[in-house]
C-alpha cells in the first residue's frame, strides 16, 4: 500500500500510469501529465484516409457515364420527341417566327389526322425548288387518303364540304383542285395561306416524310403550352 504522506527527508515518489499494452507503459512525469503515443495516432490517421483510385479509372468512369448519357438523348431524339423552331411566317397566326416547339414522333408510327400540324423532310418537289435536302417544313394536314380537297371562293372544302377555320390568317386567295388524296399521301396547307409554299403549290406529301405532330410550345414563356389543333379539320366541316 502506497504512502500518500511525504515523511520528513523523503521524496514523493510518481504515481505510475499502466496501460493496457504493457510494453508501453511508461513513468509518468513529475508534473503529472501523461505523453501521448504519437505513432499511435498516426496510424489511426494513415487508415482514415481514403483510398485514391488510378485517374485513368476516373476518367473511364466519366466517359461511361457521358457516353450513356449521348445514346439516351439520341434515341429520345430520333423515336420520340424533339425541339424545332419556326423560321418563316407561314404557320402565322397558330405559330410565329421564333416559336419554339416540342416534336413528338410516337404518334406518327401510325398515321396523320386531319387539323394535326406536322414537322416533314422536303419532298423532291421542293429539293428540285433549290431547297437544302436538310431543311424541314412545318404545315397543318388538311386531307388524308380519300379525301378530296378543293380551294375556291376563298374556302377550302373537304370532300365538298366548307370548312371553317377559326385558326387562318386570312382566306386563300387562289383556287385549286379538285382533287383526290392518294394513298400514303397528305395534302397539307399554312395557317397563313397567301404566304405559304404548301400543297396548293407542289402537290401532296408523303406520308413518309413527316417527321413527328407539333406537340408542344415551350417558348416565349408567355405562351408555354399543348399547341391546339382544333379537334380536328373533318369536324369543323359546315353543316
Amino acid at each position: 500500500e502506497w504512502d500518500h504522506h511525504r515523511k520528513a527527508g523523503q521524496k514523493e515518489i510518481p504515481f505510475l500510469f499502466v496501460s493496457s499494452n504493457l510494453s508501453r507503459l511508461k513513468r509518468a512525469p513529475e508534473n503529472g501529465t501523461m505523453s501521448v503515443d504519437k505513432p499511435t495516432v498516426e496510424k489511426q490517421a494513415a487508415i482514415a484516409e481514403p483510398v485514391k483510385q488510378p485517374a485513368w479509372k476516373v476518367w473511364f468512369e466519366n466517359f461511361q457515364i457521358l457516353f450513356i448519357a449521348l445514346v439516351l438523348a439520341l434515341l429520345i431524339r430520333t423515336f420520340v420527341a424533339e425541339p424545332r423552331f419556326i423560321p418563316s411566317d407561314s404557320m402565322i397566326p397558330t405559330l410565329e417566327i421564333g416559336d419554339r416547339l416540342v416534336v413528338e414522333k410516337v404518334s406518327y408510327r401510325f398515321h396523320p389526322a386531319p387539323g394535326d400540324i406536322v414537322v416533314f423532310d422536303l419532298p423532291s418537289q421542293l429539293q428540285m425548288q433549290g431547297y437544302a435536302k436538310d431543311q424541314a417544313f412545318i404545315k397543318r394536314v388538311i386531307g388524308t387518303p380519300g379525301h378530296v380537297v378543293q380551294v375556291q371562293n376563298g374556302r377550302v372544302y373537304l370532300d365538298k364540304q366548307p370548312l371553317q377555320e377559326p385558326y387562318i390568317a386570312e382566306p386563300p386567295a387562289y383556287d385549286w383542285g379538285p382533287a383526290a388524296v392518294p394513298a400514303n399521301t397528305v395534302f397539307v396547307m399554312g395557317d397563313n395561306r397567301n404566304n405559304s409554299n404548301d400543297s396548293h403549290v407542289w402537290g401532296f406529301l408523303p406520308e413518309q416524310n413527316i417527321i413527328g405532330r407539333a406537340w408542344v410550345r415551350f417558348y416565349p414563356f408567355n405562351k408555354v403550352g399543348a399547341i391546339s389543333t382544333q379537334n380536328s379539320v373533318e369536324s369543323q366541316v359546315v353543316d
